[in-house]
């Protein structure tokens, strides 16, 4: 964050309806798990990714959500490991983000599986950190590589001396655990001063950059880069 330099971009799929337009994946993705669709079109999102990654800079990865769904099946090391084969994408250059239901499903067949696809050489983020059932005790007992902290915990910040203060308790703690903290939601310059001098070392919002069709990533990795022009 200090250095505005892009270090990651991370894959949101969005719904095209003929009707509606663009529906966010908050609105859709809760149906595709109920239905039994999100194993094929999680699988498909995973390729994409790692195929449109493959062809950025060695020095920019992806990050992609997990569904609990897809823990469930099984084979979800399997195919990972498989659909990085395929793309020529380095495992390094991958970080695969859960949520703290994940843990709370099924704590210890999630702890097995994490520690499978980190054995890999793949990151592994904690995601909406502060909103759910945060226990301290996942941040022992697995190694998280990043933690990111809930927009809005971000949003609020300025205006709240209690938002402020678990930002900067959460940026010091990853400090400690040589973890990376990513601040999620930045849409202020106020945001991301005081965000930058709570110490953390990444973030993402609409101040960096909006949303942008896989297809412009590389054209806006390969531009001058400003505050306005980092991938988020």
């Amino acid at each position: 964050m200090e250095r505005n330099e892009v270090t990651a971009c991370e894959a949101l799929l969005r719904w095209r309806h003929p009707e509606r337009g663009l529906v966010a994946p908050a609105e859709f993705i809760p149906l595709t798990e109920e239905i039994g669709l999100i194993g094929p079109i999680g699988a498909w999102a995973l390729k994409q990714a790692y195929t449109k990654a493959a062809g950025w800079p060695d020095s920019i990865s992806v990050a992609v959500n997990l569904s609990p769904v897809q823990f469930k099946s099984g084979t979800l090391v399997l195919d990972v490991i498989a659909a990085l084969g395929a793309s020529g994408l380095p495992a390094h250059r991958l970080e695969l983000e859960i949520t703290e239901t994940l843990l709370i499903d099924d704590y210890e067949g999630t702890l097995a599986t994490l520690h499978r696809l980190r054995d890999h050489g793949i990151s592994i983020a904690l995601d909406d950190f502060g909103t759910g059932y945060s226990s301290l005790t996942y941040l022992r007992q697995f190694p998280f590589d990043r933690i990111k902290i809930d927009q809005t915990f971000v949003a609020e910040m300025t205006t709240r001396t209690d938002c402020a203060a678990i930002v900067m308790a959460v940026a010091g703690l990853g400090r400690s655990l040589g973890v990376d903290i990513t601040a999620e939601g930045i849409e202020l310059s106020d945001q991301l001063m005081m965000l930058r001098a709570a110490g953390c070392t990444d973030g993402q919002g609409y101040l960096i950059c909006r949303p942008k069709p896989a297809n412009c990533i590389a054209e806006i990795l390969s531009a001058p880069v400003t505050i306005t022009s980092i991938a988020s």
